[in-house]
């Protein structure tokens, strides 16, 4: 297993967010392409799919240590600047895709979260997220844990969506430039220099 390999062996699988048969026009060779994000940790990456498959945006694949259908191999991994404008079209789409198809992972955060300092909670990084809320979702969760994302909105008042939430920062933090990173890999720059404030599930 090859280095690019082992730093992203935490992901099994990933949605397709761009396609490229004739590969990228920057690229050394012409071999097919593919910019997917991880659904465990929202890693960006190029895979190149086996000889003859076609894959869409939007398509889940499996990118884990077992045998693979349809990707052969993983490339590298990408920061969002190097996202085509294909890619960057689908990450939304692609965002809210593995929130709804993991909802238990990211309503643990609602229910178990805790501080960064003294001052401040993990909850509040969430866009729209303030004071008044964060004391009545832990109020809330102390009386009962919530059971869903929509059960959040239900209970918390003048809450934005929580599935929405949870995409713009999820975003934000694929664009890079965060102080902490709660649900993304850090860039690799700053896993190399520091231990990130991160969410434990």
């Amino acid at each position: 297993m090859d280095k690019i390999e082992r730093t992203t062996m935490n992901e099994e699988k990933a949605i397709v967010l761009d396609f490229l048969p004739q590969g990228k026009s920057s690229g050394f060779k012409s071999e097919p392409v593919a910019i997917v994000l991880g659904m465990g940790y929202f890693t960006m990456l190029e895979v190149v799919p086996k000889p003859g498959i076609d894959i869409k945006p939007l398509e889940e694949v499996y990118i884990g240590k077992e045998t693979r259908d349809k990707i052969d191999h993983i490339k590298q991994r990408i920061p969002y600047e190097q996202l085509t404008t294909v890619a960057k079209a689908e990450l939304e789409k692609a965002v809210e895709q593995v929130i709804l198809a993991n909802e238990k992972r990211f309503l643990q955060f609602f229910n178990s979260s805790g501080s960064i300092s003294l001052k401040r909670h993990q909850l509040e990084l969430l866009p729209g997220v303030g004071r008044q809320h964060l004391e009545d979702i832990l109020r809330a969760r102390q009386e009962k844990p919530f059971e869903s994302l929509k059960e959040v909105e239900d209970r918390i008042r003048f809450l934005t969506s929580p599935l929405s939430i949870l995409r713009r920062r999820i975003l934000a933090e694929l664009e890079g430039d965060q102080k902490h990173y709660l649900f993304v890999r850090p860039p690799q720059t700053e896993e190399l220099d520091r231990k990130p404030q991160r969410f434990t599930r």
